[in-house]
């Protein structure tokens, strides 16, 4: 009896498998999307609130960030933009990075059975977990959606632009994701430090406030960054002329994107061999 299309033949020999990591990652895209459905069944499924809590808490710390920064600091918004539009312009994409690295920092530990027992290109496994970030994003974005509505605040045609800086997030999130990821599986006191580095990171970061405001003798090195200029672009695509994008920071934090993307494949596929054996 000849076997069916869909049965797939797996050869062992030495070398096999790094010379077709890649294809591999599209032979196991079913893998891929169980394991994505899995972690959004129970992030949704097995909670009190659902998928509410995916607005509510961005939308509550807009109201924080707007209080504290708007109403009391008295800091100025882009333009003529309502302050908590341009606060939330920001959080959107933020949300997104620091779910998506809490996420898959640890997504290789939570599969450790499957890891140790089973072959497949083991990138899988934290791609599914920004993808499950990135389902909070869109959630997250009917919110945005209502503010405009509130405000009657219509984009202009920079929105077109919109999902190149959601691309730009996702690789940022994905690169410094998997680079934690791994240094993760060998030392598990990166726990404790990824909630730090996301708390800081929120303040550092222009999510309450408008990165116009950083001195220019400064703004090249703040861009360094690279979620301002995700943030400042986001901004720039949602508010329009609103919010001016400044654009060599802007190409600074590209480049520093596109490096962390580079380091964390890197550091994965360089240490990806010796998971099984840690975890």
């Amino acid at each position: 009896m000849e076997p069916s299309a869909s049965t797939y033949e797996l050869v062992i020999e030495p070398g096999r498998a790094e010379r077709h990591y890649w294809r591999d990652l599209w032979r196991y895209r079913e893998l891929f999307q169980v394991l994505a459905w899995r972690d959004i069944s129970v992030r949704y499924k097995q909670t009190v609130i659902g998928a509410a809590w995916a607005l509510i808490r961005p939308f509550l710390t807009m109201v924080v960030f707007t209080v504290v920064f708007g109403q009391l600091a008295k800091l100025p918004s882009d333009g003529t933009a309502p302050y908590a539009l341009m606060v939330f312009a920001g959080l959107l994409p933020w949300s997104f990075f620091a779910t998506a690295l809490g996420d898959a920092s640890n997504s290789l530990v939570g599969n450790a059975n499957l890891i140790s027992k089973v072959y497949f290109p083991r990138l899988i496994v934290p791609i599914a977990a920004v993808m499950v970030a990135f389902v909070d994003f869109l959630i997250g974005f009917a919110i945005l959606v209502g503010l405009m509505l509130w405000y009657q605040f219509l984009p202009g045609w920079q929105i077109l632009l919109l999902p190149a800086f959601a691309a730009i997030a996702f690789a940022v999130s994905l690169g410094v994701g998997l680079w934690i990821t791994a240094l993760n599986v060998n030392y598990r006191d990166f726990r404790y430090v990824i909630p730090f580095i996301v708390q800081l990171g929120l303040y550092v970061s222009p999510v309450g406030f408008s990165s116009a405001i950083v001195p220019d003798q400064w703004r090249l090195l703040y861009s360094l960054n690279p979620m301002v200029g995700v943030i400042d672009g986001f901004r720039w695509s949602l508010l329009g002329g609103e919010s001016r994008l400044y654009w060599p920071g802007f190409y600074l934090s590209l480049a520093v994107a596109g490096f962390f993307l580079w380091l964390g494949i890197r550091q994965f596929r360089k240490m990806e061999k010796g998971f099984a054996d840690l975890i």
